[in-house]
């Protein structure tokens, strides 16, 4: 059931941060799930070393968007030459 979860949350975390980072067009709804997990597991790394914790499903959903905006700003730096 946890791994549903993971999934749900994800893809709401990874499409909300490819609307945000303008890439929206250019990513389909899997894309969008792998982004918002691994940028899960970016936030779950990142945000702790900055004195920052989120709990509960909606911490879940503000950790895996920070994570992916993150993710997709490296991305961005990479395929574009520049941060948006």
């Amino acid at each position: 059931m946890n791994f549903l979860i993971y999934l749900i949350v994800g893809g709401i975390a990874g499409w909300l941060a490819s609307i945000m980072m303008k890439r929206d067009g250019s990513q389909g709804i899997i894309l969008n799930v792998v982004v918002g997990i691994i940028g899960g597991f970016l936030g779950g790394i990142l945000l702790p070393m900055v004195g920052l914790g989120f709990g509960g499903t909606i911490g879940f959903l503000i950790t895996a968007f920070i994570g992916a905006v993150v993710l997709l700003l490296i991305v961005n730096l990479f395929t574009r030459g520049r941060a948006r």
